[in-house]
């Protein structure tokens, strides 16, 4: 099997990052499947409901905030939609 770039570079990035939970690694590993189902193709849209069904997260409150942490810290760049009819991206 071989080394995909973009995994092994974000974990050297977070291996030293205090600001990175089990959370955010959880919904980055989300996002990273759905990066590879659209062919790793940027962006991706995603529907919010079905990131946190496979990122394990049952809060709303903790998508939004670890969404926001993710693009403030650099490690994706999340545009959200504000409108329930139109995925987001990332």
């Amino acid at each position: 099997m071989g080394e995909i770039k973009e995994l092994t570079n974000f974990y050297e990035a977070i291996r030293d990052d205090p600001r990175i939970s089990t959370t955010h690694i959880s919904l980055y590993m989300a996002l990273f499947q759905l990066y590879n189902m659209n062919g790793f193709k940027n962006p991706i849209n995603i529907c919010r409901k079905r990131v946190m069904e496979v990122a394990k997260i049952s809060g709303l409150a903790t998508f939004h905030k670890c969404m926001k942490y993710l693009d403030e810290f650099g490690y994706i760049r999340y545009v959200p939609s504000y409108n329930p009819a139109i995925n987001s991206q990332v």
